[in-house]
């Protein structure tokens, strides 16, 4: 399981962030615990195997907001102390 954060651009408000985790989901069924946070200006999401960049751009681009990069990392679930 990989950890993808995605820096976007053009957040303003909740439903700006509704629209993303919408898209996200809908482009990539298998996603999940998928967040987005106009303040940090990115999204998350846990995602198995690898992600297709260019697919996760296009579907930012396509909803009206500038996608800027997408980070992977391997998801280490944590324990409830720890």
């Amino acid at each position: 399981m990989n950890k993808i954060t995605v820096k976007i651009e053009g957040m303003m408000c909740g439903m700006c962030e509704a629209h993303i985790c919408d898209t996200i989901r809908r482009e990539f069924g298998e996603a999940k615990k998928v967040k987005a946070s106009r303040k940090n200006g990115e999204a998350t999401f846990l995602f198995d195997g690898e992600i297709d960049e260019q697919k996760l751009k296009k579907a930012i681009s396509d909803t009206g907001y500038t996608f800027v990069s997408a980070e992977t990392e391997p998801y280490k679930k944590r324990g409830l102390f720890g």
